[in-house]
């Protein structure tokens, strides 16, 4: 036992032996700090190279106008708690919706904020809160409705008579509302819809009687429906038309062509509106951006309008069943049917068509912009689906910020990490030549790589981008180029590294041996000096690939590097670029800055880490 013991004592006081991989990997996971960096950096790389694959509707070329410069916000789904069991209806054209409840009270919920007009949507007026209210439809900026006393009501923005009184000398194209709805009231029993568009509203009563005010340039033939005033049955907005129908029969817009023919679906082919509709009348009609649907009063539907090859197209009936309702959202419509089942179909871009379980069985059905409501017959909410908000908020063009920065990192990343291949390449050959070849070649190599140093980096990339943007090149070649700029300019400080490292090696016993055995130069160079040096130029690379992002993102935001529609993290923070934004629209630039300022300063971090744990002459306290 004490033979044991001893030996256990003899083998305890023996050094372990490891190799120099794991005594890097053992130094390096002694740095909690650099620990932390080397995951943040993975789990960037996994978001901006994995993330995409998911990102099946994505396009560089999004623009949805009704959610431009929406903050961050996940509520657009979330109905009010006291409204769901209360519910009426619910409407919305933009970012937030407004809801009614049986009781008359009414709640609005979403992105509130009407940019920088400094207006909440949601500070709804006092009288409204007082006044049992009977109908409530939302516009892009301002939310109308009509008390059971017949009073009208509106809030939000006005700038473009949107509500309330409003001199049409001082603007012609701006319709006002009409005088009996600013002082007098209607019978709101007799109301058969209202409904709210760009800028615009319209009452259309059960006689056929119009009331329609609002920004006459957003609607084409806003005036040609107003003539019609007491022959209409129903009306609504498409973005740029009105879309009237008269005795059941005849539908009026600004542009003809379009509605002029009907289809029974979005993939079938149009025939001429008389012919389709062979008798048959048209009850009512629901609009999206550039399609209408028409509801029949045979239970069949027809539509009209621009539709997009890929939206989805209307389910099929089951034999006897009829739709008995349908709602409308901006690029996507919501029926119920006699049997009680709830689908949507168009776009499904964001989500608007994924109807859930729980929503079939269903009484009621309510649509949003992009959202759809289902209700049962105690008025309960059942369902909802749709776009529930946006987790970094929108850009002026709609475009989801959160999809952007995710798409942006992996094109800021791939044109470092390709820009830092071609430098490290170029630096290694010139170098490794340099440092030991010597004499002229190390000379003339050297005073190659000072001009080269002395060149002004950032100007001289500025210029060279500046002149690709006058060729005649596309955008994936100007990327490329861009790529090879950065590698071509930023190699020289790599080659000072390797050719010192390398005047250092060769002095060594192992290439004395190998000279001594005949071998070739180039062999020596590269294949047995090289792997000795090759810790530094790893390090070297690291720092490297965060200071060819940095210096991506700066040609892009100042607006040298990968421009608009295709993003990067750069040309993100050069839309944010002005005084409204930095100060208004805050997640424009704070989001893009904050994922490009992390990744580039927990790659440092790695860089600065490796460099310490792989010299064994470093300090590893300091």
């Amino acid at each position: 036992a004490d033979d044991i013991e001893a030996k256990r004592a003899a083998k305890n006081d023996v050094e372990e032996i490891v190799s120099p991989v794991k005594q890097i990997v053992r130094g390096f996971m002694e740095r909690k700090l650099a620990v932390g960096a080397l995951c943040v950096v993975i789990a960037m790389f996994l978001l901006v190279f994995i993330g995409p694959l998911f990102m099946t509707t994505y396009t560089d070329t999004y623009t949805e106008v009704t959610q431009a410069n929406l903050p961050p916000t996940m509520s657009m789904l979330s109905v009010p708690s006291e409204l769901k069991n209360d519910i009426k209806m619910i409407d919305s054209y933009g970012s937030f919706s407004v809801g009614l409840s049986n009781a008359g009270k009414v709640y609005v919920w979403g992105a509130t904020g009407l940019g920088t007009t400094g207006i909440d949507i949601a500070d709804i007026p006092e009288e409204v809160q007082n006044e049992k209210i009977a109908w409530v439809a939302a516009g892009i900026d301002h939310i109308v409705a009509v008390g059971e006393n017949g009073k009208v009501y509106a809030w939000g923005a006005n700038k473009l008579g949107q509500y309330g009184y409003f001199d049409p000398a001082v603007n012609p194209n701006i319709a006002p509302e009409p005088d009996e709805l600013l002082n007098g009231t209607i019978d709101a029993s007799n109301i058969k819809k209202i409904t709210c568009g760009y800028q615009a509203t319209a009452i259309l009563m059960n006689d056929g009687t119009l009331y329609m005010w609002g920004n006459k340039n957003t609607y084409q033939n806003f005036d040609t429906v107003a003539t019609l005033d007491g022959k209409l049955t129903d009306i609504d907005f498409t973005l740029n038309y009105v879309v009237a129908v008269t005795d059941g029969n005849s539908v009026y817009t600004g542009k003809r062509g379009l509605y002029d023919q009907m289809r029974d679906n979005m993939g079938s082919a149009t025939v001429p509106l008389r012919e389709f509709l062979n008798g048959r009348k048209i009850t009512s009609i629901y609009a999206t951006s550039k399609t209408v649907c028409a509801l029949l009063d045979d239970g069949t539907v027809g539509f009209v309008g621009d539709f997009d090859t890929r939206s989805k197209a209307m389910p099929k009936l089951h034999e006897g069943e009829e739709i008995v309702k349908i709602v409308s959202g901006t690029y996507h419509y919501t029926a119920l049917t006699s049997e009680g089942r709830v689908f949507s179909w168009g776009s499904n871009t964001l989500g608007q068509c994924k109807v859930p379980d729980d929503a079939q069985g269903a009484s009621d059905i309510f649509g949003g912009a992009f959202q759809s409501y289902a209700v049962d017959s105690n008025h309960e909410l059942m369902g909802k689906w749709g776009l529930k908000g946006y987790l970094f908020g929108t850009d002026n063009y709609g475009a989801n910020v959160a999809l952007r920065i995710i798409q942006g990192g992996k094109m800021t990343m791939t044109i470092g990490a390709i820009a830092v291949i071609i430098s490290t390449i170029i630096g290694i050959i010139i170098g490794c030549i340099s440092g030991y070849f010597g004499g002229k070649v190390d000379m003339f190599l050297m005073r190659f790589t000072e001009i080269f140093g002395a060149i002004p980096f950032l100007p001289f990339a500025m210029i060279l981008s500046a002149l690709m943007a006058q060729m005649d090149i596309s955008e994936n070649e100007k990327i490329f180029i861009l790529m090879v700029i950065l590698g071509l300019l930023s190699w020289t400080g790599l080659a000072r590294l390797v050719r010192g490292q390398i005047l250092l090696a060769r002095e060594q016993e192992y290439v004395t041996a190998a000279k001594a055995m005949g071998l070739r130069e180039s062999r020596i160079a590269f294949r047995h000096i090289l792997p000795n040096i090759v810790s530094v130029i790893f390090v070297t690379l690291t720092l490297d690939f965060a200071t060819c992002m940095l210096t991506e993102s700066t040609l892009s935001y100042l607006g040298f590097g990968v421009t608009y529609p295709r993003p990067t993290w750069g040309n993100m923070l050069n839309g944010a670029n002005n005084s409204t934004v930095i100060k208004n629209f805050w997640w424009r630039w704070l989001f893009p800055a904050i994922f490009l300022a992390i990744t580039c300063i927990c790659i440092n971090i790695v860089g600065d880490t490796l460099r310490d744990v792989m010299d064994p002459k470093s300090d590893r306290d300091k």
